[in-house]
């Protein structure tokens, strides 16, 4: 760990006079004051204790900021300030010869800021994760040796026969249309289509296919969000911040708490630039008004049983299955009417029916909503129109990535 300030310190600025530092005037001088205090003592002091402890005030201060009132209130300066307090904390602990334990802390507070705050300085924060991973070079305990098998086939689950689908109600399948086609016959139109043979050659499929051992040797230590219980709509979810291999122990190989887990999350290929370069934007985006900057990515990792109750979304959707299988089933927006939606501002694209299990005294209508349904295998692509609702639950161990456009 001896190079670790050696290679920290050749990505910053030589001096402090060079490490220029500007907010607006929403930030009051006495906080840029402790700002800039921080930055000083990196270049200028070896009492680590005392620069950790300047870089934690900003952290905290802008802690609070981050979290009075609604998030989309918050100001982006604060957001900065908050990374700029992570980059300073990650810097102190970087001095010297940081242990093993000391490396994993700064990347937790690494992700903290890349979740949390706004990009700076040439996006520091993401430039540090990937010179500390180098330099942890983790070999997690719970990896498993000389496999040739994926390990998702490893995990503890029980066998889930496939639904019964319908083939009147069957969502098509096509394999690789061309541009016209798609537009004419299923963007225009706003059908529901599964499209084949497009992402065979993601590297996430063919160059080394996702499996647990991958995900622990490109994200193990990185902090991400996770969302807790069966379905978002339940009483007792939750969300919270943990490892990745945190997340694979407790709620995937079950050797930790109970419940359900599901990785669910549109910053994760931000955050973990390994497994963007694992995936590729279906070229049908093309198609859209916007540019390729404006195509949310969201990554969709979790065990069996973990289920989205049947809801819509504000653009068009391509759903890509990498790993596992999962039931879907598709209504149209002309049968809002017939899917009660939740009356609430905060839930009103979401159906108060549990699709599988509805009960049909209080939601008598259900059953007469007409819907397409399908099983997504690997390599499989759904386009999902806008405003169509969707249900989906996990039959096993999932990964699974979406695209929305518009």
């Amino acid at each position: 760990m001896a190079q670790t300030w050696t290679d920290v310190h050749a990505i910053l600025p030589s001096t402090s006079a060079e490490f220029t530092i500007e907010f607006s005037e929403k930030i009051e001088p006495s906080v840029l004051e402790v700002v800039e205090l921080s930055r000083d003592q990196l270049y200028s002091t070896s009492d680590i204790p005392a620069s950790v402890e300047t870089a934690q005030i900003i952290i905290d201060y802008s802690w609070e900021k981050l979290n009075t009132g609604t998030w989309r209130d918050v100001d982006k300066e604060w957001r900065r300030m908050y990374s700029y307090g992570c980059l300073f904390k990650v810097l102190s602990l970087c001095h010297g010869n940081p242990s093993h334990a000391t490396i994993k802390e700064a990347i937790k507070i690494c992700d903290m800021g890349l979740l949390m705050g706004a990009a700076i300085m040439d996006n520091i924060l993401q430039r540090l994760v990937g010179i500390l991973r180098n330099k942890m070079k983790l070999k997690s305990p719970n990896k498993i040796e000389n496999s040739d098998e994926p390990c998702f086939k490893k995990t503890k689950q029980e066998c889930v026969s496939e639904p019964v689908i319908n083939p009147a109600q069957a969502v098509l399948r096509i394999q690789c249309p061309s541009l016209e086609r798609f537009r004419s016959d299923f963007l225009n139109p706003q059908k529901p289509v599964i499209i084949e043979g497009i992402i065979d050659h993601w590297p996430a499929l063919t160059e080394h296919p996702w499996s647990i051992d991958y995900l622990r040797s490109v994200a193990g230590c990185r902090t991400v969000p996770i969302e807790v219980g069966s379905k978002y709509t339940d009483e007792e979810w939750s969300q919270k911040l943990i490892t990745v291999n945190e997340f694979i122990d407790s709620y995937i190989l079950g050797t930790g708490e109970n419940g359900v887990g599901y990785l669910a999350q549109h910053q994760l290929f931000d955050q973990i630039p390994e497994l963007k370069e694992d995936i590729r934007i279906p070229d049908y985006c093309c198609l859209g008004d916007g540019d390729e900057d404006d195509i949310t990515i969201n990554a969709w990792f979790g065990p069996e049983g973990t289920v989205s109750p049947l809801h819509q979304d504000p653009q068009q959707n391509f759903l890509a299955q990498v790993v596992g299988r999962k039931y879907i089933r598709l209504y149209s927006p002309d049968e809002t009417k017939n899917l009660y939606p939740h009356e609430s501002q905060l839930l009103h694209n979401t159906s108060q029916v549990e699709v599988e299990n509805p009960d049909l005294v209080r939601f008598p209508d259900f059953s007469k909503a007409s819907y397409q349904e399908c099983v997504l295998q690997p390599g499989d692509v759904l386009f999902i129109p806008v405003q169509h609702w969707h249900y989906v639950r996990s039959l096993e161990l999932s990964f699974s990535v979406s695209f929305w456009w518009s």
